[in-house]
């Protein structure tokens, strides 16, 4: 999944993006609205992050100008204003989930779970594929009980790819949401990192789950290739 925090206190935002960092996500993140709308313009997001207090450019005018063009990126405000007035105006302005400050980090990761799920219309806690299986809550993969050590970015590639069996999955669209934009086009790290999640997951399993169609991308589970 591959996220954006917008927010002006930078010690908040670096706690919020070193938490979700963590837990595998995909992070960028900005102190303004202005360099916010330049992210915006070019990256893809499952989820943005907004705080209404910004520099130059406030929350709400980056929340309406993100909304005339694109109507599925979930937002979530994080936000000092906690009255109802001015929920019901962000929401009205096309936010997906409002929260206020301050806020515990383990609710902000359960509304980030519930937005990201929601968005991927995946109701279910636990994906499975053969026996492999991933909890979306821990974000943590096991095979018969046994939980696997992977790395943030493995994590991230086999939770992407489970929530999407049975359709391959090309190496831009992992770029997308999976990586940050620390990372060109040209990088061979994507390919790197998948390698050695299939290595991990071959050891376990047994076989690889992962398969390469060629000219379309990477499938897990589903159809003959």
């Amino acid at each position: 999944m591959h996220l954006l925090v917008i927010e002006d206190e930078r010690a908040l935002c670096e706690t919020i993006v070193r938490s979700l960092r963590r837990l595998a996500y995909s992070v960028d993140y900005c102190y303004d609205g202005e360099k916010a709308l330049a992210l915006l313009g070019v990256e893809r997001y499952d989820l943005v992050l907004l705080d209404l207090n910004l520099p130059k450019k406030d929350g709400m005018t980056v929340l309406r100008t993100l909304r005339q063009t694109d109507r599925e990126t979930r937002v979530l405000i994080l936000s000092a204003r906690c009255e109802v007035e001015d929920k019901v105006q962000g929401l009205d302005a096309g936010a997906n989930d409002y929260l206020a400050k301050p806020f515990h980090l383990a609710e902000l990761e359960a509304r980030i779970r519930s937005l990201t799920l929601r968005q991927f219309t995946q109701q279910d806690v636990l994906l499975s594929c053969g026996g492999l299986s991933f909890d979306t809550r821990s974000r943590t993969a096991a095979v018969n009980g046994q939980t696997l050590a992977l790395t943030r970015k493995e994590t991230g590639i086999l939770e992407y790819l489970m929530v999407h069996q049975g359709r391959p999955v090309s190496q831009e669209e992992l770029m997308d949401h999976v990586w940050d934009n620390s990372v060109d086009s040209f990088s061979n790290s994507i390919r790197v990192h998948i390698s050695a999640l299939r290595k991990k997951l071959r050891a376990v399993l047994g076989y690889d789950p992962i398969r390469n169609r060629i000219g379309e991308g990477y499938l897990m589970g589903g159809g003959e290739v």
